[in-house]
């Protein structure tokens, strides 16, 4: 079964090397425990994403690495291009209207409250409105999706703060846009503590 021509799932990611991502969790547990909850991310991004019906690009933030978590047959690796993530991320879905898909979305790659169903809801909100956006509870969102790239969303953001969401939504307030459910991303030990399935990677901290 061919997936759908005309959906693309952009798939943002950072090469999982120690000291380099979810630093601002890794201040509270360190740098390995934090190395391993992000690949743990990883493999839980893939599942939900591999058998989701739409094309897939996987785009690195640092170097494409041929051998590694995402099948080159289901994910085509890209780089991340620009000199922010708005940047970055306004060139992805660029890249991928000009390759002729017409419904884009955008998530993260460390995001355990997520499911495959909600992402084919998603690219189902977008079949109704022009725009589709799930609110991060930090006031960031996890997931942008759009029928075209609309430039005010990618610049004047403080990105990685409470402010993206709110900034975000001004800019469609004369749009057509459609609000998921809000979920819960990972930045921090309190997005965590609390969460049975990261204890294992917390059990150093509690000795």
């Amino acid at each position: 079964m061919k997936n759908n021509a005309t959906d693309l799932l952009l798939i943002f990611t950072r090469n999982p090397e120690l000291g380099k991502c979810k630093t601002r969790l890794a201040a509270t547990i360190g740098d390995k425990a934090a190395l391993d909850i992000y690949k743990f991310l990883l493999r839980h991004t893939v599942e939900i994403t591999k058998n989701l019906f739409v094309e897939k690009y996987v785009y690195y933030s640092e170097d494409i690495w041929e051998d590694d978590i995402w099948n080159s047959k289901l994910y085509t690796k890209k780089l991340q291009e620009g000199i922010d993530l708005g940047e970055r991320m306004k060139n992805a879905f660029a890249d991928g209207f000009k390759n002729g898909f017409q419904k884009i979305i955008i998530i993260g790659s460390d995001m355990y409250d997520l499911s495959q169903d909600d992402l084919a809801n998603a690219f189902s909100k977008l079949d109704e409105h022009d725009f589709v956006i799930g609110p991060a509870l930090d006031g960031g969102y996890y997931l942008l999706g759009m029928k075209y790239v609309k430039e005010e969303l990618f610049s004047d953001k403080v990105w990685g703060t409470g402010t993206v969401l709110k900034h975000t939504l001004k800019n469609l307030a004369n749009d057509d846009f459609n609000l998921v459910d809000e979920r819960n991303d990972v930045d921090f030990y309190e997005d965590i503590k609390d969460n049975i399935v990261f204890q294992p990677f917390l059990q150093n901290l509690k000795k």
